[in-house]
């Protein structure tokens, strides 16, 4: 009965979507896409867990002259009609709407982490190596099976996981098993972080074809500030990658590294612009982390530089009065997920070797793939202790067991035992937290301040 009730359900969004995109160019689209709205509304309405101003939402939609009506019917002007239906089907029925439900339900009968979407590294093998980058820790030469990683979405959707995310390495080094791998779950949204290099006009092909696989292309800002960090010529490559991508109708976005050496420029409103008319639809934004026994301490933004990011991130995105580029800001917007979203709490890393990691900055673990099922790995010491401490702080600016609260994750290493997973130069968790020990008391009173009220430039409901 469930199953008959899914089929329809996704049917009955399929059907809608149709009628949108047949009206693109009538006047009621607004009132099309609506309709949408109140499909989803009408299915969520008896999850609790799931909760969404409706309201306001059809009133952006109707109003022209709000941010998501615009990125709306920018996305209906310029994405493929395939690409577009099997994205919203996979990612916002799929994902967002049965998934999670399933997922919820998971998390109560195991009372353990059930997460949103899974980051996997198809390979540790890249053709750049980037300054910050998690993946150089790894080597290059890891790779997980085509069958592992299949493997690994069909247990995922037995427990409401339709999202996955490739990472790396560089991931399109694999781009026909993950072409595969969207062919063969077709009920799936992928989406692969890529320095944008490797992308050409056949792999744009096979991308419009499946529909369901989404790209990050990692930039940093100017052309002289990302290829400092990248290569010679790197920036030139990624303008031609996007304009292939947008030429093709397909969905992508940029994925970006702030740090205290580029956090304005990468979220000035010319490059927001930039980003805005060569076609990306969103733009993932990560802190800098100070990651592995090398890693630059002088990279960590200040306290100052931090605000003013969360503050320009949150202002970009503003669905009334924003610049038409969706933005996540994923340390700054743990007020949004009740703290930290690793350890599967609403997500969790696999790499090339199979180990499974809580973080995909946080390279220790106690579970490998080839040992253990997704829901064994969820139960292990090691995510049961995420589970337990989650959130790390009250205080949801302040999220991570590691920068802002690093005595948490030496406590949860020593605890449970587990290991490094860096295959290149271990780092132990004493000498990872205490490099983080001064950026997190210089954080704390900022973040209290602006957390408990005594000071914030922007509304929390933004």
């Amino acid at each position: 009965m469930g199953n008959l009730t899914h089929f329809s359900t996704r049917t009955a969004a399929s059907l809608g979507i149709d009628l949108v995109l047949k009206k693109v160019t009538k006047k009621d689209r607004e009132e099309e896409m609506v309709k949408l709205v109140n499909l989803m509304e009408k299915y969520m309405e008896d999850d609790q867990q799931f909760s969404m101003d409706y309201d306001e939402i059809r009133s952006m939609v109707r109003n022209p002259d709000d941010a998501l009506n615009q990125f709306l019917n920018r996305a209906l002007d310029e994405i493929d009609p395939h690409v577009l239906k099997t994205s919203v089907l996979n990612l916002g029925f799929e994902a967002m709407l049965s998934g999670t439900k399933k997922m919820h339900k998971m998390r109560e009968i195991h009372q353990c982490n059930i997460p949103w979407l899974i980051l996997m590294d198809p390979t540790s093998a890249c053709n750049l190596h980037c300054t910050g980058c998690w993946a150089a820790e790894y080597g290059n030469k890891l790779n997980l099976t085509y069958d592992e990683m299949s493997n690994v979405v069909k247990q995922g959707k037995e427990l409401g996981i339709f999202f996955y995310m490739f990472t790396g390495g560089e991931p399109l080094v694999r781009k026909d098993d993950l072409i595969r791998l969207c062919k063969e779950h077709k009920d799936c949204q992928f989406l692969a972080f890529t320095n944008g290099t490797l992308v050409d006009e056949a792999f744009c092909l096979e991308m419009k074809k499946v529909g369901n696989l989404m790209l990050a292309i990692s930039l940093e800002g100017s052309p002289e500030v990302n290829d400092l960090r990248r290569g010679q010529g790197v920036y030139g490559k990624v303008m031609d990658a996007m304009d292939l991508l947008k030429k093709h109708g397909l969905i992508f976005g940029s994925s970006v590294c702030y740090s205290s050496k580029n956090c304005e420029s990468v979220t000035s409103k010319e490059f927001v612009q930039l980003m805005v008319d060569k076609g990306c639809r969103y733009a993932l934004y990560f802190h800098y982390m100070p990651v592995g026994n090398d890693a630059s301490m002088d990279l960590l933004p200040s306290p100052e530089q931090r605000v003013a990011t969360k503050n320009r991130i949150r202002e970009i995105r503003n669905l009334k009065h924003g610049e038409g580029l969706f933005t996540i800001d994923f340390q700054n917007d743990g007020e949004y997920m009740n703290g930290c979203i690793a350890g599967g709490r609403n997500y969790f890393h696999i790499n090339a070797n199979g180990d499974a990691e809580p973080c995909v900055f946080i390279h220790y673990s106690d579970s490998n793939i080839r040992d253990h099922s997704l829901l064994e790995i969820l139960k292990r010491p090691l995510f049961m202790a995420y589970h337990n401490n989650q959130p790390f702080n009250e205080n949801h600016l302040r999220p991570c067991p590691m920068l802002e609260n690093p005595e948490i994750l030496q406590r949860i290493v020593k605890e449970t035992g587990v290991k490094s997973t860096d295959l290149q130069s271990p780092e132990s968790a004493d000498h990872l937290c205490g490099k983080c020990q001064t950026y997190a008391e210089n954080w704390k009173p900022c973040a209290d301040k602006i957390w408990y009220g005594q000071e914030d430039s922007l509304e929390k409901s933004e």
